[in-house]
């Protein structure tokens, strides 16, 4: 998938950003663009000394009080979520809802990634809620070149 990845990136050049999930050190070793941490993985001040100003860092929340500690100057952007029903997760946050992510907007001027239960049904719907980005797991695994080309069409 990475090799899919930095094609893609190659394509539509800033459009795509590489962004690793959790693992400071891979993200570092792999030269992505930016690092995700979730509220139970690294801190995002540990995660900013590992990865340095240059790169993206993000932050996962799931209700109004995490979004408000995460809105800090080390984080680059945050995102809200679970949006939609996922399966990705054994454990999952409440879904949030578009009323979370509108919610969520009117919180931060940082920008806003909404994560869970992302599809190329409903991407459009999230962002016209006020996030400024999705995450996507499960549309893109069978077919991952497709979809992801698929989501750049609906969000340009």
């Amino acid at each position: 998938m990475l090799d899919e990845a930095r094609e893609l990136r190659a394509r539509w050049g800033s459009d795509v950003k590489l962004i690793m999930n959790d693992r400071a050190d891979l993200c570092m070793a792999a030269h992505y663009d930016g690092l995700h941490v979730g509220q139970d993985d690294l801190s995002p001040e540990a995660a900013r000394r590992i990865i340095g100003s240059r790169r993206w860092l993000g932050v996962s929340t799931h209700n109004p009080e995490q979004l408000a500690e995460a809105d800090r100057p080390s984080a680059d952007y945050l995102a809200i979520g679970p949006v939609f029903t996922t399966s990705t997760k054994a454990n999952p946050d409440p879904v949030v809802g578009l009323e979370g992510v509108r919610r969520a907007r009117e919180l931060t001027r940082k920008p806003l990634v909404a994560i869970g239960g992302i599809t190329r049904a409903n991407a459009l719907s999230v962002i016209e809620s006020g996030a400024d980005a999705v995450a996507v797991i499960s549309d893109l695994i069978r077919e991952p070149r497709k979809s992801a080309e698929e989501f750049l069409r609906v969000l340009r």
